[in-house]
């Protein structure tokens, strides 16, 4: 869905990997946001909550987990997040953006800035090729 990533303004796709800046990290706390950098977690959960979304501040392994404030779902749809490693566990599972279709939008180290990749893309590199599942963030009550 375009949409998505069209919306996302223009310092969303100047943020640089850093994979010291994760979710609960003391250099997040100490400088919360985008512009210092952001790991692959950082920067999707970054995305949705520019999209109205409150999603958890948990790593991947706990997110993977986590049936609280998100659900697994079998098909991914705009605005899920999509969890890949190169084995079955979610320990260190990389995190995206799905944004319609087949795209996800994500922050890696091998580009360094966002991008978006097809599934084709996430399964042919090795720390990718297992695709974990799709999670959605539950709408928090008001």
């Amino acid at each position: 869905m375009a949409s998505i990533i069209t919306v996302l303004p223009a310092e969303f796709w100047t943020v640089r990997y850093d994979g010291s800046r994760f979710p609960g990290a003391a250099a997040v706390t100490a400088r919360p946001g985008l512009a210092a950098g952001a790991n692959c977690q950082l920067f999707a959960y970054e995305v949705l909550r520019h999209c109205g979304l409150t999603p958890p501040e948990l790593r991947s392994s706990e997110l993977w987990s986590d049936t609280e404030a998100t659900v697994r779902v079998p098909v991914a749809q705009a605005l899920d997040l999509v969890l890949f490693n190169s084995t079955a566990g979610a320990y260190g599972a990389h995190v995206g953006v799905h944004v319609g279709d087949d795209a996800i939008l994500h922050l890696c180290a091998e580009v360094g800035r966002p991008a978006v990749w097809a599934a084709a893309d996430f399964a042919a590199r090795e720390r990718y090729a297992v695709r974990l599942g799709a999670k959605r963030v539950l709408p928090r009550p008001a």
